[in-house]
């Protein structure tokens, strides 16, 4: 059940919703933002206690509106799933997004990624992942005796908190499921969905055809027992 998160802030302190910035500043990086963000949506569905955001601002600590960052994707344990304006760490149990996905754009600083990695590494990001598209390259950073670490080989990479799988084949990223299963569009699930109804009706259609014939023969042998 989806809850509704209610502020409990300051009110002489306003904590915008919106920084200005655009989600995504081209097809591609929305497209690939809005694929991660579903399909863990949909590996979580059934546990209450894992939210999961896109673009949301996230503010640290109270009573400073300036410090905030809106990650491409966010994942949050141990804190119920409901709508927000942004993520407030002191109205969470003082929980800090434990998964952090970052999609480079062309228009991506060293700078500011830079001072991304700093924000994530000082506010308690477990895993912190970025994906460049144009260049298919894949960096990752785990947190070890209190400091976000590189990790080395990414390739393969299963994420402690996620349990989900990294790949790089044919020039694209591949995130796999616990269970094998490689993350999709919603175009793609949505055909998966399509052909899963078709194959059903058809399996329905034989059914009640197999019936109707059982039918059939059920009739004749009471006409021959007549004769």
């Amino acid at each position: 059940m989806v809850q509704q998160i209610i502020p409990q802030t300051n009110p002489d302190i306003i904590y915008p919703d919106s920084d200005g910035q655009p989600m995504a500043d081209n097809t591609q990086q929305f497209r690939i933002i809005v694929t991660i963000k579903e399909n863990l949506e949909l590996l979580f569905a059934d546990n209450p206690d894992v939210f999961i955001a896109g673009d949301l601002l996230w503010y640290p600590i109270q009573g400073n509106n300036k410090l905030r960052r809106a990650p491409d994707v966010m994942v949050a344990f141990g804190r119920p799933k409901g709508d927000r304006g942004s993520y407030k760490q002191w109205e969470e149990n003082q929980i800090a997004p434990q998964v952090v996905f970052e999609i480079l754009s062309p228009g991506n600083t060293l700078k500011e990624m830079g001072q991304k990695l700093e924000f994530y590494d000082r506010y308690g990001v477990e895993e912190y992942y970025i994906y460049d598209p144009d260049k298919v390259d894949l960096s990752g950073w785990i947190r070890q005796e209190n400091r976000l670490s590189v990790i080395e080989t990414m390739e393969g990479w299963i994420s402690p908190r996620l349990s989900i799988r990294f790949e790089i084949n044919q020039g694209n990223l591949q995130i796999f499921s616990p269970t094998g299963q490689m993350f999709l569009t919603y175009v793609e699930l949505g055909k998966l969905k399509q052909a899963a109804e078709q194959r059903a009706e058809q399996e329905y259609q034989r059914a009640e055809q197999a019936e109707a014939r059982v039918k059939e023969l059920e009739e004749k042998l009471r006409e021959l027992g007549q004769l």
